[in-house]
């Protein structure tokens, strides 16, 4: 160590150049940074997304899921398989471990479903990867005070808005939401094609075969050689009404002149929108949505900056047209990130005062302070080089650092000033002070570091969510035991004087030797009101609640609403305009923006991994800044003002943050999950628990999977008669669905744009289902001849869970209780039901995440106190004075846990995280005093005087470290930023630990010498 010191002493242009080239490389890197949310997470989900026109749910289940389910769960890696069946579609969520490739799994799954991509029975089959970054970073709102015609809207984003952004540098993909396309509808009856003998199929086959063109070959005339191309498609809707289907005689004359039936004949051709799959609203007016996506990894600001230049351009060459940004990610990233960056600076200008108010000397501070800028610049080299980017938990990790930062700083140049004090010449204080507490600062340093190891290993959320974390406060960590050992010795030698009046300026502690000398005889006592103290800590902690991850009030709420199962798009879409004129009434000055999507969502705009229907829609409110505070007023006013809605389900979610998805919680914290065989039975179970559940005050929004199912018309072939008539089922169904459905005839080049051409039939209504024709060659038959038919209702939707039948119940928490509380009372309330023999529940959702996250944690926080205390064993060479100090980390955990007691705030990963670092954090003043202790043993003081004369060495930079990094920490805990309530909890632990770890350190940690020093000859 002392050679390290005197290189840099007699080195200073070296050493002056290095820091200047680890500035440069850092501020380069720094510029080069990604800019994002959260680390890049991947939860490890791949989706198996099913449809099959309007198959009920129970056929589906049968046919499809059953089987995709038993081939997904015999996958590698494979930890739980879970599904949902309804009307026409199917999706299965295949669930890995967290250290699975999930490029490998994807492969190999869509290796294995490779033959149902060949099924003709299902209209699509997708596999999708689970992606938390999969979000729109900007949603846009496309509209026209003169354009109402979604069709007309389409064409100018899909032919020119999308290719105009598509091309940006960073952005992947614009997906369109609310757009119309424009078909040709040939609608006719059956009475007309009676009455020309014609059937729909002959029509199709007329309108396909006549819209073509075709190659004639070629012709050689003079050596030059001709193509022949025969145009033969419709080139305008009048082609398309003066089709000849057939000639007919008007009599029976066999002279009689036969007369052309054209097309316009039997039917009605018109331009006709199709009907869309969702409709998009913002502030009542019907609109288009564009979501725009970014590549992965790329950085979320600079691309949504670059997007927001181009849209400047870009509106100027749309005149009219409106192009209003609804929500951007980036803001949010920005303002989140620019908050954490003013914590900082507040904490590290906190910390630097802390400095000047000890030392009282300006060139002396500067000094100190210096490290703090090289060692963050520094770090952002090895952030680049290790693939970090700039994010809420790399930021607070510098954040939570910055004022530890300083700690070797001070711990360095407190004791090149003793040597000073002493009567050594500058250059040697400089060299011998920063040996001297080498080992000690390197030892501290590596206590700290080691904490994070493993976090770094862990496997499951909170590991992959805090890994970004722990890399850079390692890496700061390090860079600052660099600048102390290598840069203050020379800034020392450069930048003081010979001479100095620190002794006299510094603030001193005079009686706290005296204090202490009194305390030491009376070691028992002290060590025993400590045990006590730790005592009653652990009694307490049962009685504290805890959650998964703090909530924290947001300036966005949605309203997921449900109509009952079978209801039009068009009729939900009358609903939201309802409602959305209501909230408007009630909420008017205080919305910004609401913003409405009604049917199935071909994005994940809302980050949802369920599936929508024609009678589902989310309303997103994004309130005015001032309103923050009051969500949970408007979401109580609303609940009041929707429950008198007929039919209508409603489900209110606070947006807390991007962390939620990625961590894979669900919308409703509160889970039940029953799990059995017969679907009747589950049902009837499920809502005997909905009832116990309601009956909890704390709960709201208490729904099942079984409820309002869709309703059916069973039609029950009589195979015998259908035989008898030479029919078969196939054939039957065809013609049903053709007659409903209408059939599709080809497509058309309009204008540059392929357009469907259908050809529809009226749609019966019920009544008239009965008398539906069927034909069999000439012969006609009425449907109910061949079938019965009654109405009936489908199950809503069928849970499955590891291929067991589930129900399912989910829940709301009220205010802010803590939900293992919930939990016990919801246990208690369950307990006493008698269920059935080979039917269970469990209590799953994000009490069963706390528990997983809880028990990985607490694992962490017991293998970072075994490897501090090994880094402890290996610096002192004894087995017993590391000891002594990892007695801090109890006497440390008391001011932790009392802190949130006192503030009756839960606990929670964050807060478990915080401890965790805490670990490390609190034994450095421990071993500042105990290496103190045995230096001054080694050169012959007795045991006790030793300590008292080290006590009363080391109480000032022990007192600056631990205020230095109180501060700094500080206004991470008082943060009204997004994402204060992520960092808040962090901060409150480190921050209350240190606390009674400093005072106890320094009065209980010399007793405890004193008592185990005797044992160490023994040791």
């Amino acid at each position: 160590m002392e050679k390290l010191t005197r290189f840099s002493v007699n080195n200073p242009i070296t050493i002056l150049m290095m820091v200047f080239a680890i500035v440069l490389l850092g501020l380069i890197s720094l510029n080069r940074l990604g800019v994002d949310l959260f680390p890049d997470l991947n939860n490890p989900k791949l989706f198996v997304t099913l449809e099959a026109g309007e198959r009920p749910p129970e056929e589906l289940e049968k046919q499809f899921t059953q089987q995709i389910e038993s081939l997904a769960i015999r996958q590698k890696g494979v930890s739980r398989v879970f599904s949902i069946s309804r009307v026409g579609a199917a999706m299965i969520t295949v669930e890995y471990g967290w250290n699975t490739d999930m490029d490998e799994a994807f492969l190999d799954l869509q290796k294995a479903l490779s033959t149902y991509n060949q099924n003709t029975e299902l209209d699509e089959l997708t596999i999708s990867q689970h992606d938390p970054n999969a979000t729109p970073i900007v949603t846009l709102a496309l509209s026209h005070p003169q354009v109402t015609n979604m069709n007309d809207l389409r064409q100018l984003a899909e032919n020119y808005l999308r290719n105009e952004i598509i091309r940006l540098e960073g952005i992947a993909q614009v997906d369109l939401l609310g757009q119309e396309e424009q078909q040709v509808i040939i609608a006719t009856d059956r009475y007309r094609l009676q009455a020309h003998n014609l059937t729909a199929e002959q029509i199709a086959n007329r309108l396909k075969e006549s819209n073509q063109n075709v190659s004639g070959g070629s012709i050689v005339e003079m050596g030059m050689e001709y193509i022949i191309k025969g145009m033969g498609e419709f080139r305008s809707l009048e082609d398309i009404r003066n089709l000849i289907l057939l000639r007919t005689s008007p009599n029976t004359h066999v002279d009689a002149q036969t007369v052309p039936v054209y097309l316009r004949d039997v039917a009605d051709i018109r331009f006709e929108n199709k009907e869309p799959e969702n409709i998009v609203h913002v502030n009542q007016k019907r609109c288009m949505a564009l979501a725009i996506y970014k590549e992965t990894r790329y950085n979320t600001v600079k691309a949504a900056q670059e997007l927001h230049k181009a849209l400047d351009e870009i509106r100027k060459s749309v005149p009219g047209y409106n192009l209003e940004v609804i929500q951007d990610q980036s803001q949010f990233i920005k303002s989140s990130i620019d908050e954490v960056k003013n914590t900082a600076l507040i904490g590290i200008v906190l910390a630097v005062l802390v400095l000047y108010i000890f030392l009282r000397q300006a060139r002396v501070t500067l000094v100190i302070s210096v490290a703090i800028p090289i060692s963050i610049i520094a770090t952002f080299n090895l952030m680049y080089f290790n693939g970090l980017t700039l994010n809420i938990m790399t930021l607070g990790g510098l954040a939570l650092g910055a004022g530890m930062l300083v700690d070797n700083a001070i711990v360095v140049m407190e004791n090149i000033y003793r040597q000073l004090e002493q009567g050594a010449p500058l250059r040697d204080a400089a060299i011998q002070g920063t040996a001297q507490v080498g080992g000690a600062i390197t030892a501290s340093t590596l206590t700290t570091i080691v904490v994070f190891l493993p976090i770094v290993y862990l496997h499951g959320a909170a590991g992959e969510l805090f890994k970004d974390q722990a890399w850079t406060v390692a890496f700061s960590l390090l860079s600052s035991l660099f600048v102390a050992i290598l840069v203050m010795p020379m800034l020392t030698r450069a930048l003081l004087k010979e001479k100095s009046a620190f002794a006299a300026k510094s603030l001193q502690f005079k009686s706290y030797d005296s204090a202490l000398a009194k305390l030491l005889p009376k070691k028992t006592i002290i060590i025993l009101g400590s045990v006590i103290l730790v005592a009653a800590t652990l009694a307490i902690i049962p009685r504290m609640g805890s959650e998964f991850i703090p909530k924290s009030n947001v300036n966005t709420f949605s309203i997921d609403m449900k109509l009952p199962e079978g209801t039009t798009l068009e009729r939900t879409d009358e609903t939201v305009k309802t409602i959305e004129a209501m909230i408007h009434t009630l909420l008017g000055n205080d919305i910004e923006t609401i913003y409405s999507r009604v049917g199935n969502a071909s994005t994940s705009l809302e980050g949802d991994e369920t599936i929508k229907g024609d009678n589902t829609a989310t309303i997103r409110l994004i309130l005015n800044p001032r309103q923050q505070q009051k969500s949970m007023a408007m979401i109580d006013h609303l609940g009041l003002l929707l429950k008198d809605i007929p039919n209508l389900e409603t489900e209110f979610i606070q947006d807390q943050s991007a962390l939620q998805t990625t961590l894979g919680t669900e919308a409703a914290p509160v889970v039940v999950q029953l799990y059995g065989k017969d679907l009747e039975t589950l049902q009837t179970w499920t809502d005997s628990i909905r009832l116990a559940m309601q009956s909890l005050p704390e709960l709201y929004n208490v729904q099942t999977n079984f409820e309002q199912g869709w309703p059916q018309v069973k039609v029950e072939f009589d195979r015998k008669r259908i035989g008898l008539f030479g029919l078969s089922v196939s054939a039957i169904g065809d013609q049903v669905q053709e007659q409903l459905l209408g059939r599709e005839s080809g497509q058309w080049d309009n204008k540059g744009e392929l357009e469907d051409i259908t050809l529809q039939l009226p749609r019966p209504g019920l009544n008239e289902l009965n008398d539906m024709i069927i034909k069999q060659g000439d012969q006609e038959y009425r449907l109910y001849e061949l079938a019965d038919i009654s109405l009936d209702q489908a199950p809503r939707e069928i849970h499955r869970d590891n291929q067991n039948r589930m129900g399912q119940i989910t829940a709301h928490l009220k205010n802010d209780i803590p939900i293992d509380r919930v939990v016990q009372q919801i246990s208690a309330k369950l307990d006493p039901i008698e269920l059935p023999a080979g039917y269970t529940f469990e209590i799953t959702g994000e009490e069963q995440k706390r528990r997983q996250a809880f028990d990985s944690l607490k694992f962490a926080l017991i293998l970072s106190i075994i490897l501090v205390y090994m880094v402890m064993a290996a610096q002192f060479e004894s087995l017993i004075h590391p000891f002594t100090i990892l007695l801090t980390i109890p006497l440390a955990g008391v001011g932790a846990i009392w802190i949130f007691v006192l503030l009756g705030k839960p606990l929670n990963i964050m807060a478990i995280i915080g401890m965790i670092m805490l670990a490390g954090i609190a034994v450095n003043d421990s071993i500042i005093l105990v290496d103190a202790i045995n230096q001054l043993r080694r050169q012959g003081m007795e045991r006790r005087q030793a300590v008292l004369a080290a006590a009363k060495r080391r109480i000032r930079p022990i007192i600056m470290t631990s205020l230095t990094t109180i501060l700094a920490l500080l206004p991470l805990t008082l943060g009204f930023g997004q994402g204060a309530a992520l960092r808040g909890p962090m901060a409150l632990a480190v921050i209350g630990g240190l606390v009674t770890s400093t005072l106890l350190t320094l009065v209980v940690i010399p007793c405890v010498y004193l008592v185990l020093d005797r044992f160490s000859k023994i040791a």
